[in-house]
């Protein structure tokens, strides 16, 4: 049987460097993701505001128009 070696025992694994396409990959997904986020608070603020306004004006109904005669 073979002695293991000092360099074969205690192998540091080495994380693979970032490619340049990954990197872009990487950076654009935060992105999106970020101005995902704005819009959906965007939204959320919007529709809390419009429901408030809903809720505060009375139904203004326009009462049906009288069909003509001919």
């Amino acid at each position: 049987m073979a002695k293991p070696k000092k360099a074969t025992l205690f192998n540091a694994h080495v994380p693979k460097a970032e490619t340049p396409m990954e990197k872009t990959t990487r950076v654009v997904r935060e992105m999106v993701n970020e101005e995902a986020e704005q819009r959906q608070i965007k939204n959320a603020r919007l529709r809390k505001t419009r429901l408030e306004r809903d809720a505060k004006a009375p139904s203004e109904a326009s009462p049906p128009k009288p069909a003509k005669k001919r």
